[in-house]
């Protein structure tokens, strides 16, 4: 099949951006669909990757049960570098325009959240703070690392990363991507973890992002390339059929939960609450790692920024609700205060909710859409070539959960080998298992 070359998005948060900005830089035609551009520098500041952590952590994020999404956060995560790469002109931390500050003005940008280094962190630990959350995190890193080919680690000698150097850092993260660790290592790595942990282990290939300042320089990035946003809801894809959007090769479905009214896809919302919180004069300093703990069988992070943390997350079948609770803000701080002691401290400064987009089996949602999944054929068509009219490729990007800004790296990737090659485009067996087909298998509710 020929590439499409005029390629409408649905979805201006994490993955659609993502998704337009490699597309972009490909050669295609693309237009961003999103009602949402309320943020600094048209940001959607309602999604969920607004709110996210932004950790790279397919190891320490790994789950008993999930091969695919672990092999698929591996790919994403080996994919991030060149991402980067590419982003780099795009992160400026001059004038609001991304621009360097004429002499004699401010070097301070016109907003404090999108602009800057977008990379916050190198290496993640991951802590057991009682005997029964280092037995969990024991069997789930175990299981991860048989089911990437490795050597589990639950019995293995500690290693003490300070005693390594940068190629052995690569080394290491390379062919024993993870270790364990004593507490004293642990405190050398970090000195402001508290002491009273039953397990550490180390990370080095893994890290963060900032996620804010991530979406800021792709949307700088896309307008920079010519990519066009129409600040619009998409309630059907007949709307894309008609007038000045018509004649689209190729739409992708990144609406986060919404792909549900677009496409017959089973995505429900998770809301998830995340403090930021930021140093004041004298406080110790954050940590520089990622931190992710079980405390007394609750899930904890706290994710570098500049100046700062953020701390996540919890999570609760919750529909629509966006509101934070006290409840939720108690058992953030009271464990993140179990890891790290000084953390009373800091400044609270922002509290937020946000909806993560799930699909049925935790797994996202990438690539060609079965009629089935429509409820039958499309009843738009183009006609760019002045031919026969053809049904444009319809292709899903969705279903991210919790994992939208770590695997926005990798379902670009594919969603951009099946613009170029179309339906049949070759792709990597991790993504092959995200085919939105598969929830075809034993259902016989779809039209």
């Amino acid at each position: 099949m020929a590439a499409a070359r005029k390629v409408a998005i649905i979805g201006g948060s994490v993955i659609g951006l993502t998704i337009a900005f490699r597309a972009a830089r490909a050669g295609f035609e693309v237009t961003v669909f999103d009602p949402d551009d309320s943020g600094p520098a048209g940001t959607p500041a309602r999604s969920a990757a607004w709110v996210a952590g932004g950790m790279l952590a397919p190891y320490s994020e790994a789950w008993p049960g999930e091969p695919d999404g672990l092999r698929l956060g591996l790919e994403a995560l080996a994919a991030w570098p060149a991402l980067l790469e590419e982003l780099a002109p795009y992160q400026a931390s001059g004038g609001s325009d991304g621009e360097a500050a004429a002499e004699g003005e401010s070097a301070e940008p016109a907003d404090p959240w999108t602009f800057g280094d977008i990379r916050t962190g190198n290496g993640c630990l991951l802590l057991g703070c009682d005997s029964a959350d280092a037995r969990d995190n024991n069997l789930a890193l175990d299981w991860a690392l048989e089911t990437a080919g490795l050597e589990p680690q639950s019995g293995a000698d500690t290693v003490d990363p300070a005693t390594l150097g940068d190629a052995d850092q690569n080394n290491l993260a390379a062919e024993n991507p993870v270790r364990r660790i004593t507490r004293r290592d642990m405190r050398a790595l970090e000195p402001g973890l508290t002491g009273q942990i039953r397990s550490a282990h180390y990370m080095p290939g893994e890290g963060s992002i900032d996620n804010r300042r991530l979406l800021g320089a792709l949307r700088r990035g896309t307008e920079a390339l010519g990519v066009a946003f129409v600040r619009r809801r998409i309630e059907n894809l007949d709307q894309l059929g008609a007038g000045a959007e018509a004649g689209f090769n190729a739409v992708v479905i990144a609406a986060g939960e919404g792909s549900s009214r677009l496409a017959n896809l089973p995505v429900r919302n998770v809301k998830g609450e995340v403090l930021r919180l930021f140093e004041r004069p004298g406080c110790e300093p954050a940590p520089t790692h990622v931190v992710r703990a079980q405390v007394r069988g609750r899930p904890l992070y706290l994710v570098p920024r500049e100046g700062g943390l953020v701390v996540g997350a919890t999570q609760y079948e919750h529909g629509e609700d966006r509101q934070v609770t006290v409840a939720g803000v108690r058992d953030l701080l009271s464990d993140a205060e179990t890891v790290f002691p000084a953390i009373g401290e800091y400044e609270l400064r922002e509290t937020i909710a946000g909806l993560r987009p799930m699909s049925a089996d935790n797994l996202p949602y990438i690539g060609p859409l079965p009629p089935e999944l429509l409820g039958g054929p499309t009843s738009f068509a183009n006609d760019a070539g002045g031919g026969e009219p053809v049904a444009p490729l319809i292709l899903a990007a969705t279903g991210h959960g919790r994992n939208g800004v770590a695997l926005s790296s990798v379902t670009a990737e594919a969603i951009l080998a099946y613009l170029e090659e179309g339906a049949d485009a070759a792709v990597s067996g991790a993504v092959a298992a995200a085919h939105p087909a598969r929830i075809l298998r034993g259902r016989k509710d779809v039209n």
